[in-house]
């Protein structure tokens, strides 16, 4: 998942087995260090996938990749930066 702040000059990419509760951690200010400076709480993409080494090794290539990239997949999937968490999970 990528997650950004208000104004999408931070992009943050993350993995986890429940993409909600890690979303509310995140916008809690549990979600970690980066994400609570950052404020990072804004939901932009996310894939499913059948298994956490196939998820791990999709996390390291998206964050290993230049911000092009990341801004490429969202404007794939989400091309108004909508808050997905509040179509998905509301």
């Amino acid at each position: 998942y990528i997650m950004t702040n208000a104004h999408h000059t931070v992009l943050y990419t993350g993995v986890t087995n429940t993409l909600e509760r890690r979303v509310l951690e995140h916008r809690s200010g549990k979600g970690g260090a980066f994400t609570s400076k950052y404020k990072a709480i804004k939901l932009v993409y996310f894939e499913c996938g059948s298994n956490i080494e196939e998820a791990i090794f999709r996390e390291k290539q998206i964050k290993s990749g230049p911000r092009k990239k990341k801004e490429e997949l969202i404007n794939n999937m989400n091309p108004e930066w909508n808050d997905l968490f509040d179509e998905f999970f509301s």
